[in-house]
């Protein structure tokens, strides 16, 4: 009886480590990355439109302690000068995101890589199209549940 006791002890520990392993596998497995992915298509459109409608105050409602780094050479340094500074007709008009993939990394991470397209009205009122190469890391907001822009790396390579 006592040979017994001992690999019956260690096969009811053994059995009710693998219903917790199986219980946190489920819980992983609720999470919808379709659901997901459409809520981040939602929040980049959000984000566009804001722009698009030149509502410059909405746009802290799509990220999350954001750090950007833009292209700052070529077509992108009268851009950004004039953002800085504007002048004449000078209006920031619309910003056109065009993923070429979305990862979510997990429930609460995803990124972006793509190709954009930014439109503005130079001081001289011409429109201009200026194109980037992003890589965009998303973070979904604890009180909202919300995706924003936590990351974003832009270059000045057109990859379509």
């Amino acid at each position: 009886m006592k040979k017994l006791i001992m690999p019956l002890f260690l096969l009811m520990v053994s059995c009710s480590m693998n219903d917790k392993e199986e219980s946190i596998i489920e819980k992983e497995n609720d999470f919808d990355v379709e659901v997901e992915l459409v809520k981040i298509e939602e929040s980049r459109s959000a984000f566009q439109l804001a722009i698009k409608e030149g509502r410059p105050g909405d746009l802290k409602n799509y990220g999350i302690d954001v750090i950007a780094s833009d292209p700052d050479c070529g077509p992108w340094a009268e851009f950004k000068e004039l953002r800085r500074n504007p002048k004449g007709k000078f209006n920031y008009d619309s910003l056109v995101m065009r993923p070429r993939e979305t990862v979510i990394v997990s429930d609460s991470i995803a990124y972006d890589f793509g190709t954009s397209s930014t439109y503005y009205t130079n001081e001289q009122g011409e429109p201009v199209e200026i194109i980037a190469t992003f890589l965009a890391i998303m973070k979904k907001d604890k009180r909202d549940g919300v995706w924003k822009l936590h990351r974003e790396v832009g270059n000045t390579r057109d990859l379509e």
